[in-house]
């Protein structure tokens, strides 16, 4: 007789251990990096806030953690090419950075690279945004999805994936496309990424498995070597949405190149507004329809409160 499984209600009990922050910062060893006032005020997004005991409690353990993979899979892969017989190469290890709008993924990436660069000071370390691979606005409106940036058929998802594969093949220079927030669009311009020993892969869709249009099942996820999720409360990631909108009126939004130059001259009631009604009606819809499902898909979860505070870490068993 076939025995029927029952889905396990409690998934996170499950698959993780949960640590408070007092129980985390235990794991930092004797890690030891210092980063001043102006390097974490350069690290910081517009509204995310950040302090130097955060930093040492939940970075720096989060940090060994990273450093213990990448020893890790130096290691894995020397023996295997011996076991294989074939001659050594370069494999850059990728670490994947995800969460909704406004959570803090920039933050996060910028604040990782920095503390990797100090204990890998001859290494190369890059920061790539997934928004570098979104479909360019002449190509969303010919869609009709506009209104859809940031949702998994917007992305250029097999460029994308071809550029992972170029990653993890060693291949010495590879050009990316580059987005600016400033112009909301896909520039004329190239990134040139030479010779990558780490890279760290920012953006909304690295955890999804869809791949609209594609047979082939490949996935973004399929290249990272460790992924990190970053989440908190919906109605606190929408008020940090609301936040920065505030922000961006007062700073970029009054840029004469700004696409959102419009939106500088708002009330703060109509401001509020419009930001809730852009959050209700695209990024908190794409946040519950493909981004917080992906969550459980990550070796490493951070949990936010309503300031921004790291509140618990749930990492993955082995």
């Amino acid at each position: 007789m076939n025995k029927t499984y029952m889905p396990r209600r409690n998934i996170s009990s499950n698959l993780y251990l949960s640590f408070s922050r007092d129980e985390w910062a235990k794991r930092r060893g004797n890690l030891n990096i210092t980063l001043s006032e102006s390097d974490i005020k350069g690290i910081l997004a517009l509204n995310d806030k950040i302090t130097a005991s955060e930093i040492q409690d939940f970075y720096f353990p989060i940090t060994r953690l990273l450093q213990l993979s990448i020893n890790n899979n130096i290691n894995l892969y020397r023996e295997r090419n011996d076991f294989m017989g074939i001659k050594p190469r370069k494999m850059p290890f990728i670490i994947g950075v995800t969460g909704s709008v406004a959570v803090g993924k920039s933050t996060t990436s910028r604040l990782l690279k920095t503390l990797l660069e100090r204990i890998n000071p001859d290494l190369r370390i890059y920061i790539v945004s997934t928004d570098n691979f979104l479909k360019s606005n002449a190509r969303l409106m010919e869609e009709n999805i506009m209104e859809r940036k940031g949702f998994p058929e917007s992305y250029e998802t097999q460029d994308l994936i071809n550029f992972l594969v170029d990653i993890k093949s060693g291949v010495a220079r590879t050009q990316i496309p580059v987005y600016s927030h400033l112009k909301y669009d896909i520039l004329p311009e190239k990134q040139d990424l030479v010779d990558p020993d780490i890279l760290i892969l920012e953006g909304l869709n690295i955890l999804q498995v869809k791949n609209p249009g594609k047979k082939d099942e490949i996935y973004v996820s399929d290249f990272l070597d460790f992924s990190i999720f970053i989440d908190a409360k919906v109605e606190y990631i929408k008020e940090w949405f609301v936040e920065r909108f505030f922000l961006l009126m007062e700073t970029a939004f009054k840029d004469k190149d700004s696409y959102f130059k419009k939106y500088s001259e708002l009330t703060k009631e109509e401001a509020r507004e419009l930001s809730s009604k852009i959050w209700d009606n695209i990024n908190g819809k794409n946040y519950s329809e493909n981004i917080v499902k992906t969550r459980y898909r990550a070796e490493l979860i951070i949990e936010k409160g309503k300031t921004h505070n790291i509140e618990n870490i749930m990492m993955k068993k082995l």
